[in-house]
């Protein structure tokens, strides 16, 4: 393999992890068990809506 040649390797993710390690103070923070209770009480709401009408 020539030595002039970029594999990608683990330099293209770095950036990636750096990304996805920062937190920011500012953003919404929503507990994953309200977002799966909110789409179970969604789909109940479909499936009433769709036996009523």
């Amino acid at each position: 393999m020539d030595k002039g040649q970029n594999t990608g390797g683990l330099m293209s993710s770095a950036g990636l992890v750096r990304y996805f390690d920062s937190e920011d103070s500012n953003a919404i923070r929503i507990d994953p068990k309200t977002v799966i209770a909110f789409g179970v009480l969604l789909g109940v709401l479909v499936q009433l809506l769709t036996f009523v009408s």
